[in-house]
């Protein structure tokens, strides 16, 4: 994300700030979300099972044969330690503060399935080569190398691993339920849209958004300064030449919503021949500046 520099028509005529309209596929092409699904493309046992996975619904530790989290169990305990040091103005301090925070993060952690998984998941994600901190070793430079034999994973370990922080993912949810609703014998995917989520408006309009690209402004003989913060839009007026761009842009009297870019003459004149610039590029050098001063320093004598 940040500036660039666009050739257009000296008579281009693009609002400022608004996106240009070939950036942006065309609402028409938007298909209908399915109503039996929600727009999810999931069956009602799966979507009733991704509920409890995330604690949207009542879970009981018991249905999957887990031991319900206490105050006194390590992964709790460790972690509410952590809590309380990083945070004491928050949590407050001592033994207190701990069982306090210890008892939030067992009820917590006791109401999501993630954290509860069956034997029966974590073999379905070691299947699908999931759980690689179990499985693999980190090779510098290898990166994961498969552990051989593969190792015996086991749930207890994995509901105590899911407590450290960034554990399961999307991704892991969405085995787990498909291999939940393999074994009870229930569908995954909505029968009404295919698992689709949404359905076509008429027929070919999935497959024509499918081959819809962009398509830039025209192309000219003018200068004109665009941001990339969204899907792009011009910020600049068109200008003749490179010079009354750079001009502009070094404008100390700038009022405009991107002014802060403003820079002296021979950087911003550096920056439009660059032609584009990150917002934000941050230096031991520099400190933190607009990508467009940073780009324009680059040819500056050292003093």
């Amino acid at each position: 994300m940040g500036r660039e520099i666009k050739r257009v028509p000296v008579g281009f005529d693009q609002p400022l700030y608004e996106v240009w309209p070939g950036y942006l596929r065309p609402d028409e092409l938007d298909e209908v979300s399915c109503e039996a699904c929600e727009g999810t493309g999931y069956s009602a046992h799966a979507r009733h099972l991704k509920d409890l996975w995330y604690g949207h619904l009542p879970f009981d530790p018991d249905s999957t044969g887990s031991t319900p989290f206490t105050i006194d169990t390590p992964a709790i305990r460790e972690r509410a330690e952590r809590n309380i040091e990083h945070s004491p103005q928050y949590y407050g301090r001592g033994e207190d503060a701990i069982v306090r925070e210890a008892n939030r993060l067992a009820a917590l952690f006791n109401s999501q399935w993630s954290h509860h998984l069956h034997q029966d998941d974590v073999d379905a994600l070691v299947a699908d080569g999931r759980l690689h901190d179990f499985t693999h070793t980190w090779v510098k430079g290898d990166g994961w190398k498969p552990i051989e034999p593969t190792p015996t994973v086991t749930a207890e370990q994995v509901n105590a691993w899911s407590l450290g922080g960034l554990a399961h993912d999307s991704i892991n949810c969405m085995i787990v339920v498909r291999a939940r609703c393999e074994r009870e014998g229930q569908p995954e995917t909505c029968a009404t849209c295919d698992g689709h989520g949404p359905f076509e408006a008429y027929p070919g309009q999935r497959a024509e958004a499918e081959a819809w690209q962009q398509t830039g402004p025209p192309t000219g003989d003018g200068w004109q300064l665009w941001e990339t913060t969204s899907e792009g839009s011009p910020v600049s007026p068109v200008f003749g030449t490179a010079e009354e761009l750079a001009t502009w842009i070094s404008n100390p009297d700038r009022t405009d919503r991107y002014a802060k870019d403003g820079m002296p003459y021979p950087a911003a004149m550096q920056f439009v021949q660059a032609g584009w610039a990150p917002t934000f590029v941050g230096s031991t050098s520099t400190g933190l500046v607009s990508g467009a001063e940073f780009v324009g320093m680059q040819d500056e004598p050292a003093s």
